[in-house]
Order: C-alpha cells, then sequence, then structure tokens
C-alpha cells in the first residue's frame, strides 16, 4: 500500500462521513497516473501554489490601490488569509482540509490587476462578460502551462468557480471557503481602511461591534467560532441567521463609506480607463499580443475578446502601467 493509499484510507477513520473523501473524486478531465505519495487534493493545492497566476497575485490590488505603506493587503495576502480561516473551519467540522485549501488558494487566480476595478472594467467593455470566479476557473482549465492548465480535480474547480456570496458550491468544502473569503475581506478591508485613516474604530456602527467585537481580530474569531457551532453535523455550512444579517449590513456599511466613497478609492476611475483603453487597444490591433495569446485564437479557435481579457486580467499593477506606458505614453528620442 503506497502513503497516498493510507491517506486515503486515514481520511475515512478522521473525517466526517459528510466530508469530500480523496478516494470518491469525480476526478481530473485528462487521465494521470496518481501520485503514490499525495491525495488528489494535496496535488491539487501544490499545482496550484506553484502556478504563475499564484505568484503574480502579490503584485495585484486587494483593495487600495497602490497604498504607501508596506502593510496593506495584496490579493495574495488575502488569498492566505481565506486559506488559514477555511482551513480552521474544515479541521473543526472534520472536513477535508486538502480540499478546502486548494480551493482557498485557487479562488482569485483570474482576478484582475487594480481589484474589483478592474473585474468591472472589463466586464463593462468586453460583449462576452468578464467575472473573475470564471476566469479563475479559466486559469486553471486553459490558460496555465500555456495552455494545458492544471488538471485539477472537478471539485476544487467547482469550489472556485462558486466562490462568490452568489454561488451554490457541491462540497461542504466550496461552501466553507465561500463564506470565509466574505468574512475575511470584510474584516481585513477594515484593518486596512483603518490603517490608511480612512476609518477609526469608532466609525464602525456600536451595533456591529457589540455583536462581532472590537478588533479586527475579534470579529473574526466570533465569526469563526459562529459558522463551526451553526454547522456542526449539518449537510450545509453557514452563519447563524443573526449573524448572517449583521455581517450583510457591515458590507454594505463598507461599500457606502469605504469601497464606493472614501478618497482612497479614486485612482479607480483612471485604472479602469487605462485597462479600456488597453483592451480597445488590442481588439484593433490583436497582432501584438503576444505568441501564446495569439495560439489561443489561431490553434484553439477562442474569441479574440475573451483572449484580449485573458491577457489583462493576468497582468499585475505594474505591468499594466508599464504596458500602458509603452503604447501611449510618448517618449524621449536621440537625434
Amino acid at each position: 500500500m503506497t502513503i497516498r493509499e493510507e491517506l486515503e484510507e486515514l481520511e475515512y477513520t478522521l473525517l466526517s462521513p459528510a466530508a469530500s473523501h480523496s478516494r470518491e473524486s469525480r476526478g481530473r478531465d485528462v487521465f494521470t497516473e496518481q501520485c503514490d505519495l499525495r491525495t488528489d487534493y494535496q496535488r491539487d493545492r501544490d499545482r496550484i501554489l506553484h502556478s504563475k497566476s499564484f505568484r503574480r497575485l502579490i503584485h495585484k490590488t486587494q483593495v487600495f490601490i497602490s497604498p504607501q505603506g508596506d502593510h496593506y493587503r495584496t490579493r495574495l495576502t488575502h488569498t492566505l488569509e481565506v486559506a488559514q480561516l477555511s482551513r480552521t473551519v474544515a479541521k473543526a467540522l472534520r472536513l477535508n482540509e486538502d480540499l478546502t485549501d486548494a480551493i482557498a488558494l485557487g479562488h482569485d487566480l483570474g482576478h484582475t490587476p487594480f481589484g474589483h476595478a478592474g473585474e468591472r472594467a472589463l466586464n463593462d467593455i468586453c460583449p462576452l462578460g468578464f467575472v473573475h470566479s470564471e476566469q479563475s476557473v479559466r486559469v486553471v482549465e486553459k490558460l496555465e502551462k500555456k495552455g494545458e492548465g492544471l488538471n485539477l480535480t472537478w471539485e476544487v474547480r467547482d469550489g472556485i468557480r462558486n466562490h462568490r456570496s452568489t454561488g451554490h458550491p457541491s462540497t461542504l468544502e466550496g461552501q466553507i471557503v465561500r463564506i470565509c473569503d466574505k468574512i475575511a475581506y470584510i474584516n481585513h478591508d477594515i484593518d486596512d481602511a483603518e490603517r490608511g485613516g480612512i476609518l477609526t474604530e469608532e466609525d464602525i456602527p456600536l451595533e456591529f461591534r457589540e455583536t462581532l467585537g472590537f478588533s479586527t481580530r475579534d470579529r473574526l474569531n466570533t465569526l469563526i467560532h459562529d459558522i463551526i457551532l451553526q454547522s456542526v453535523g449539518k449537510q450545509e455550512v453557514s452563519l447563524s441567521p443573526e449573524m448572517e444579517r449583521v455581517v450583510g449590513d457591515l458590507r454594505r456599511f463598507m461599500f457606502e463609506n469605504v469601497y464606493f466613497n472614501s478618497t482612497a478609492k479614486q485612482e479607480e476611475k483612471r485604472a479602469r480607463g487605462m485597462l479600456q483603453i488597453l483592451y480597445q487597444y488590442y481588439i484593433d490591433h490583436i497582432e501584438d499580443l503576444p505568441a501564446e495569446y495569439l495560439s489561443f485564437i489561431e490553434e484553439r479557435g477562442d474569441e479574440k475578446e475573451r483572449v484580449i481579457c485573458d491577457y489583462i486580467s493576468g497582468m499585475t499593477d505594474q505591468y499594466a502601467r508599464q504596458k500602458f506606458s509603452e503604447l501611449f505614453v510618448p517618449c524621449s528620442w536621440e537625434i
């Protein structure tokens, strides 16, 4: 018996019957010999962790574009925080931590530069639409490894596709990531807003602080405990109705006071315009796309609008600025 087989057997002893067991995975689109050391979900986690799209997350905006300081969240640190919260819940509920970790690490691989402002920019200008959760699946299925994809299991891809609040993950592990993503970004965005002088702790309505806690740490602790207590022994992972209501109200508060109206978000209009100008440039000059992306059009028959979104959404903030400067900002010349 291999180490992988021993680990698969151990799952039946340690995990809840409701957990997603590695041996019962619906598998991969392309058959691959199994690893003798790792379960399929462990292998998926490792494939995501070693991917180029994962490494690029370190230079993509989470909420605030180009903040002055080293301690603001990026898309990568957000991803790691979601993974940490998700593993805590999965362990407490005796669900599959490896599957949970893989979904969490992959959930934002398709995110654009400049956060949700970039996502809205591409969705508004591309006639095919653009949603970062669907793009994350496209990254792991069709873009990574020069178009080969990562060939992940069905359960990981399902969790990535359905991680948004409106999604309906098919596994309990996917449900964990969906909830932890929301509570992570709300609370960590509060932390960043306070660090940037946009909010103070006292600006948060007293009702929310009395219910959830008077610090980011306390609020996360309250919500993680609530998820576990509400979900233990059940076929659904959720917050209690009261906590669901408070989190929804806190999210609306953040939209009104930070996401849409704060002075720190004023650069988003420029970022949106920059990405849309880049999109239109490549529509008119499709031959200027890198050869790898042109091959997706010429050899696979992908729509050029989708491939242009692939290229732009894969950019880091810095690379998007660099390409815009190369194409549209006059440079010095010599006689």
